[in-house]
């Protein structure tokens, strides 16, 4: 396919990476970011071997792995009789698979640096796109009051869970809002009494769940960091503000004394961000001249740990089927043709667990804290669950170009295998 003129909206992670591959084939591209500075939003996050995938085919693999926590396991228990309810190791995959937990700031810092160096790449920071208009040759973008941004061959779409740009795809769907969110912040590491491979979680049946996961360093200045979250309603977060922060400590430290050493770094509820979450899946996330990756196509519950993984990979997706197609038009169908089968298999996943984990329900959390210890023990429920948590129960790779990064070179303790292995 001949150069195009490609306009992505949205810096984040989704958007940066597509740029990135996109120019590297010779594209023109401009990406448009409406807040003056690009930024990270949010905390903390695991790349999963998916999205270690794609890094590795940007040759990014190496600055991330300096700046994350490896990850070789997720373990939460109950907090009143300290009984595992959750233990799920990714060495049992065959490959040595991990997980790299990272702070948001550090994968965009990554992404943004590898962008403003890349050749045939623009960044308009400052720019609110609105809308977009296709005709037969190309598609202009608008902002605000039908102000014209420039009209282009191709227009990505990776402004995130409150796109508008999605409205012009055939079957629109904007998230369900779900019950629970959580509160976030990022925190100095402190290791004592905590695994530094591991997601450590404690629940109070479902409607209390509480997390610590290391996240490394969000720049190479920095020092260690954890991201540190605690499940609630949305709808209930000025209440617990109301009752005063003492008393929200409290309520923590009484569930997982051991937090303490996190919870004293807390001073005011202004660190805590809350996050709200939804659902929604696009049925085909592809217009005239439009394509909508990450959130923006698909978001839904953090459980699983997949929304930024998805999002890298809709990007290779994109990326890999205009680099075989012969027509814009065909490219967009290969697309989506490339995407649907893992992510609606793993959108079906997240909302049909979440309910275990997070909801009002007593019969779920009964059933998960008895059945899911005894069951994940029999052969193959530990394969499945670390399949399920690094993203592969369904092949992924090779409908987007791909091939799994090997991991056999892998050293002990946070070296990774370089580029190349």
């Amino acid at each position: 396919m001949r150069a195009l003129d490609i306009a992505i909206a949205g810096a984040g992670p989704a958007g940066l990476a597509t740029a990135l591959m996109l120019s590297a084939a010779g594209h023109r591209v401009t990406v448009f970011e409406r807040f003056e500075e690009p930024a990270p939003v949010g905390s903390g996050l695991i790349l999963q071997p998916t999205g270690l995938t794609v890094m590795h085919d940007l040759g990014l693999y190496g600055a991330i792995a300096a700046l994350g926590a490896r990850i070789d396991r997720l373990h939460g228990s109950d907090a009143e009789s300290g009984r595992t309810v959750l233990d799920v190791r990714y060495d049992a995959l065959d490959g040595r698979r991990f997980g790299l937990a990272v702070h948001r700031a550090a994968l965009f810092g990554v992404l943004y640096e590898a962008a403003r160096r890349a050749a045939g790449l623009a960044i308009v920071t400052g720019v609110e796109i609105d809308g977009a208009e296709a005709g037969a040759e190309r598609i202009a973008l608008t902002g605000p009051n039908g102000r014209k941004l420039g009209s282009f061959d191709l227009v990505v779409d990776a402004t995130g869970a409150r796109s508008r740009l999605r409205r012009l795809v055939d079957t629109p769907a904007e998230p369900r809002p779900l019950a629970y969110g959580a509160f976030w912040v990022s925190l100095d590491w402190r290791g004592e009494g905590f695994d530094e491979h591991a997601l450590v979680q404690r629940y109070s049946r479902a409607n209390v769940m509480i997390g610590v996961l290391p996240i490394g360093r969000p720049d190479a200045r920095s020092p260690r960091m954890a991201a540190f979250f605690w499940s609630l309603k949305p709808a209930e977060a000025e209440q617990v503000r109301a009752a005063g922060l003492e008393a929200w400590k409290a309520r923590v430290a009484g569930l997982w004394p051991e937090c303490r050493p996190y919870l004293d770094q807390v001073e005011s509820f202004d660190q805590l961000t809350l996050a709200r979450y939804g659902h929604h899946t696009l049925k085909r996330p592809a217009a005239r001249r439009l394509a909508v990756i990450g959130d923006a196509a698909h978001s839904t519950s953090p459980q699983l740990g997949q929304g930024a993984n998805m999002a890298l990979l809709d990007a290779r997706a994109l990326a890999h089927a205009l680099a075989i197609s012969p027509t814009i038009e065909d490219a967009l169908e290969t697309y989506v043709r490339a995407r649907r089968r893992h992510v609606r298999v793993f959108q079906a996943l997240s909302w049909a667990f979440t309910p275990f984990y997070q909801s009002d329900s007593r019969l779920l959390p009964f059933v998960r804290d008895r059945l899911v210890p005894t069951l994940a023990k029999i052969l193959p429920a530990p394969q499945l669950l670390a399949a399920m948590v690094a993203g592969t129960i369904v092949d992924p790779f090779a409908p987007v170009g791909l091939r799994e990064a090997a991991w056999h070179g892998l050293q002990p303790g946070n070296t990774l295998p370089a580029e190349g292995s």
